[in-house]
């Protein structure tokens, strides 16, 4: 998403970040000032879009932006080179179409959830169905709009493909009737049932602990040291029953003294798995990757005839109701089809001449290596939408060359760089950059 126009002060080590104001992401409602224009973001839960929602977002980037529309690593959608007097009529466009159910919360619907859920026979609970019972909830409670437009909730299937997305809340389907709520380090056992309502209850949580910090939080992440979230609390207050869980719930006893035995034992972590290879899922869907994150209108047009489609978190769509058979008519239209393909798992941020603080034109400098390891093209140190997890690192540097992994290399070499970079072994991820 693109940076706060007046970025507060990184903290010194230990103390906590303090935010002055709200937080400044564009909206739908809300165009953010780029420049190639203006740009929208649009919330879409799960990434759901009905056939006729890909054909307004088609029609609006078309007649209002620059013919594309940009997936994000939320799998929301984004418009951009908008004129700055469209907003209305965008609005309009989405509102026809049931894409702001809410305008007051519209940017605080970022929920992401397992794209294949309910359709290859994995996973242990379809929780495309809690995403869509968590928006409806999360647009009804007024005081929800209170969230920054970053705080984000994670909805995993138990595969473990999108618990590891930073969310503040996750909810990990947990076998039959169960689910796992995660948030700040802590994790409880609730119903299955009660899944979305927990995670309201938990966001309101943090919105109680962030007032009482004073701190101005965004993210659960951002709360200071000793202002936890009460989860238990809040979810008694809801009436939703929960237990605490533990990763290593073990009481070993020693015999003679019959006291557990002192050993470290660590909260439980959310799954994490690999994302769905771009293919079939299933007897009836489809997983198509965006190059570089960007759909024409053509493309995103080219998924239909569809039962409805889910816009993904790495940058690609799940075509409900595509079998096999839609491979290759997708693979004609551009998009990526084949998990063999150099092009599957390279994303770039918008780079010049969109982004007045990138330092070259990454989209045209990107190049995909062997098949390996995700690799990110970035035009600047905010590296915006970068991967989560391990990924190769291309920073564009002054001069016109490149820093790939923090190794320099020319803008000729990029090739070769990029595919020893997403091929080698590595010691140890390296995630932090």
């Amino acid at each position: 998403m693109p940076p706060d126009p007046t970025p507060a002060p990184t903290p010194a080590p230990g103390a906590p970040r303090v935010r002055e104001r709200g937080d400044a992401c564009p909206g739908a409602l809300r165009l953010h000032s780029a420049d190639d224009g203006h740009l929208a973001r649009l919330r879409l839960p799960a990434g759901l879009l009905t056939s006729r929602q890909v054909e307004v977002l088609a029609d609006a980037a078309e007649a209002l932006g620059d013919g594309r529309i940009s997936v994000t690593s939320r799998g929301n959608a984004e418009l951009r080179g908008l004129a700055g007097g469209c907003g209305a009529e965008l609005a309009a466009l989405l509102a026809e179409a049931g894409l702001l159910p809410s305008p007051t919360h519209e940017r605080v619907r970022n929920i992401v959830a397992s794209p294949a859920s309910g359709l290859d026979g994995l996973g242990a609970a379809d929780v495309q169905l809690w995403a869509r019972e968590l928006d409806e909830r999360l647009c009804a409670a007024p005081w929800a709009a209170a969230l920054s437009g970053r705080f984000l909730f994670v909805l995993d299937d138990g595969r473990g493909d999108v618990a590891g997305l930073g969310g503040d809340v996750t909810l990990v389907a947990a076998g039959p009737g169960t689910a796992l709520l995660h948030l700040g380090g802590r994790t409880v056992r609730v119903a299955a049932a009660d899944a979305p309502r927990a995670a309201l209850a938990a966001a309101r949580a943090f919105l109680t602990a962030a007032r009482g910090a004073g701190t101005g939080a965004w993210r659960v992440r951002e709360l200071p040291e000793g202002s936890g979230v009460d989860v238990r609390a809040a979810l008694t207050t809801a009436g939703i029953a929960a237990e605490p869980v533990r990763e290593d719930m073990r009481e070993a006893v020693r015999e003679d003294m019959r006291k557990p035995v002192e050993e470290p034992v660590r909260e439980s972590a959310p799954p994490h798995g690999a994302p769905p290879a771009p293919g079939p899922l299933g007897p009836a869907a489809f997983h198509v990757l965006a190059p570089l994150g960007r759909l024409t209108a053509a493309q995103l047009r080219a998924l239909l005839p569809a039962d409805e489609v889910r816009l993904t978190p790495w940058r690609g769509a799940v075509v409900v109701g595509a079998g096999p058979d839609r491979a290759p008519a997708l693979d004609a239209a551009g998009l990526i089809t084949r998990p063999g393909s150099p092009w599957a798992g390279v994303s770039a941020c918008t780079g010049r001449p969109g982004c007045a603080k990138s330092l070259a034109d990454v989209r045209a400098d990107a190049v995909p290596g062997r098949p390996g390891l995700p690799v990110h093209y970035s035009g600047c140190e905010r590296r915006c939408g970068h991967p989560h997890g391990d990924w190769v690192d291309v920073l564009a540097v002054p001069g016109g060359g490149y820093l790939v992994d923090g190794a320099p290399v020319p803008r000729a070499d990029l090739a070769p760089a990029v595919t020893t970079a997403r091929t080698a072994p590595r010691t140890a991820p390296r995630t932090t950059r």
